[in-house]
């Protein structure tokens, strides 16, 4: 059994980069080797790739600003599962389509056991770094997923 923790979006968008900034922090502290981090940036076809194989994934990534910047929502992955758009274009194909994707290719090769943080964001205008409110969010969704990787280590989140 192996934990695929995977971090998307796009660090030159400000509050867009959560996912891959989650990832750098988690990198820094030592994990059990069944436990794999990826930084998929914005390329969901390597989220499918990243995920195959794996029994549990976490995906990590921004919300469209709304109402609450930093607000963290988990959801169950089969929730957001999408058909791909038919499209030769690869910046079309994103995480939720790797969801649906991945299962429909890999079957019993793909987790069956996901879960995705979406951290709302405040801005997703050009530039690098988080605002406030999305870096404090940073903080627990990183708090929550070392919480769910434990959960896997000890063989509860099934």
């Amino acid at each position: 059994m192996t934990l695929a923790i995977i971090g998307c979006g796009n660090p030159n968008r400000s509050d867009d980069g959560v996912g891959p900034e989650i990832i750098s922090r988690l990198r820094g502290e030592e994990l059990p080797s069944e436990i794999k981090l990826f930084d998929a940036g914005t390329d969901g076809m390597g989220v499918m790739y990243q995920a195959r194989g794996a029994s549990h994934l976490i995906i990590l990534d921004a919300r469209a600003p709304e109402k609450e910047p930093g607000a963290i929502y988990e959801v169950p992955g089969d929730l957001l599962e999408a058909v791909p758009p038919n499209s030769f274009n690869l910046h079309d194909f994103r995480w939720d389509h790797a969801l649906y994707a991945g299962r429909q290719i890999y079957g019993e090769e793909f987790p069956e056991h996901v879960k995705v943080l979406l951290i709302e964001a405040e801005s997703l205008d050009m530039g690098i770094g988080l605002t406030a409110a999305v870096a404090t969010a940073a903080d627990k969704a990183a708090e929550r997923v070392r919480g769910l990787a434990q959960e896997f280590a000890d063989g509860v989140w099934a």
